[in-house]
């Protein structure tokens, strides 16, 4: 029951898999993190500190708040990640793939979860717990030339089953538009960073928008079902779920959520099912060692126990989506998009050089690398690598003001200061470095240009002013109302 003979290809094909998606998330962190959640970041690293206690959020950052620690760290995980990429713990002697395998993807998963819990706001996202979980059990899957345990193979694909069944149930409980199938009439449109394909899917056929709502629900209500079924059903059950997430891929900018739920849908094929596909083929295993045995069934009554709690949340009428149950993100609970929005809202963040505002004044645009400025420019791929500011600004334009957003005055002083780091995160400063007098934000509601529009303009979107979401601001009056209301 605990061997996993049939499974060390589908171990080494999974391994390959994470630590790519790992080797990602150090570098977004080892270039984003500073400038958004460091020492001076638009939310500093000491509210962190001051707001939690260690045993709720651990972190290595709660013990070194500083951003050389943040720097060392990121750049330590890039390192690690790329040598278990090009599988070093297979290279060596057998007693020792397995303990130096453990000892890697433990220190992954340490640092890991360092940025995670120490994030806040702009690592408050579902995949980064589920990148947490699933880099824990990859401890226990050992390397070189012995077997998985099985276990740890049955306990990824519950992980896959929560992810999926769990979007699932929120759709369904969530909007009207899921159970009336009209959601993907809007979700191309307003999802948080589109893609050059987003504006196509946009335009399908209405009868095709119906189809793929249904077979939405079909593919996370129904097949997660199938992933603990014998082959070749759960290998089945695997290929659908791959063929669905690279349809998001395609299709949308959602971070490695995707890319991740691919690699986890690994684990419902055999060797023998992944043979047939790849080049290579499973080497003769050795029996897995006694102790990796026994640390993989303590292993899967540590999560069964803890399962609890996010299996109460998945079948609860108030179900909350994408939430940890244990501060060391061991066992999460999954869920995507129960509602849809059905407006496009962007904020529009400008600057000027001028002095003395007029009804003249000269406003340019800051360009984001990701979310919707220009009208005429094509939306762009950048999954699975995340843009952290973008996404936040997608959450902070569903309101008419920033009263929910208390990073985006700081953001704004920010560009006041010319801050270089705060500007790396931008894809164009229209003053080239320099210190802009005043910025302010704007409201507007974007939509898709029809096909005959963009024909006609060239233009990807169409937009309204519908709000002043700052008004103009200098530097001095921003650092005066931060003294004033603290």
């Amino acid at each position: 029951m605990w061997q996993g003979d049939g499974y060390w290809l589908v171990r080494f094909v999974f391994q390959r898999g994470l630590a790519l998606l790992y080797l990602l998330a150090f570098l977004v962190a080892a270039r984003q993190f500073r400038p958004l959640a460091g020492e001076d970041g638009l939310l500093p690293l000491e509210r962190y500190v001051n707001g939690v206690s260690f045993w709720d959020r651990p972190s290595l950052f709660y013990l070194v708040p500083s951003d050389r620690a943040i720097a060392i760290a990121a750049w330590t995980g890039v390192v690690l990640s790329a040598l278990t990429l090009v599988g070093v713990p297979y290279w060596l002697p057998a007693g020792f793939a397995t303990p130096i395998s453990m000892a890697l993807w433990a220190a992954l998963w340490a640092l890991y979860l360092s940025f995670v819990n120490a994030g806040q706001t702009f690592y408050g996202y579902g995949w980064e717990s589920m990148l947490c979980e699933t880099g824990f059990l990859a401890i226990f899957l050992g390397a070189g030339s012995v077997a998985p345990p099985f276990v740890v193979i049955l306990l990824l694909q519950w992980v896959l089953f929560r992810n999926m069944f769990g979007a699932g149930l929120i759709k369904l409980r969530g909007d009207d538009c899921w159970r009336d199938l009209t959601a993907m009439d809007y979700h191309y449109e307003t999802q948080p960073i589109p893609n050059p394909v987003s504006w196509f899917a946009h335009h399908l056929p209405d009868r095709f928008h119906r189809i793929e709502t249904f077979g939405n629900h079909v593919l996370e209500l129904l097949v997660p079902f199938c992933y603990f079924a014998p082959q070749p059903l759960s290998a089945l059950a695997g290929l659908a779920t791959i063929g669905f997430q690279g349809w998001l891929l395609v299709t949308g900018n959602f971070a490695w959520l995707n890319a991740l739920t691919i690699v986890l849908a690994i684990p419902t094929f055999s060797d023998g099912v992944l043979a047939a596909a790849l080049p290579i083929s499973a080497p003769a295993t050795a029996p897995t060692p006694l102790y990796l045995e026994v640390l993989a069934a303590l292993l899967a009554a540590v999560v069964i126990v803890l399962s609890v709690q996010p299996v109460r949340n998945m079948l609860s009428e108030s179900q909350l989506m994408n939430t940890s149950f244990d501060p060391l993100n061991l066992v999460n609970t999954y869920g995507a998009f129960g509602s849809i929005t059905r407006d496009r809202y962007e904020v529009v963040v400008e600057g000027t050089a001028d002095e003395d505002l007029t009804p003249e004044t000269e406003w340019r645009s800051y360009r984001f690398k990701g979310k919707p400025t220009d009208p005429e420019r094509r939306p762009p791929q950048v999954a699975p690598y995340h843009l952290r500011l973008d996404w936040q600004l997608w959450f902070a334009a569903m309101s008419p003001t920033p009263r929910r957003s208390p990073w985006f005055p700081r953001f704004l002083g920010k560009l006041l200061e010319a801050d270089a780091e705060t500007l790396a995160l931008l894809a164009e400063d229209p003053f080239d470095g320099e210190s802009p007098t005043h910025v302010r934000a704007v409201r507007y509601r974007y939509r898709y240009t029809t096909p005959e529009e963009r024909s006609e303009s060239g233009r990807w979107w169409s937009r309204e002013r519908v709000g002043t979401y700052v008004q103009p601001v200098s530097l001095e009056e921003l650092r005066g109302r931060r003294r004033r209301f603290g």
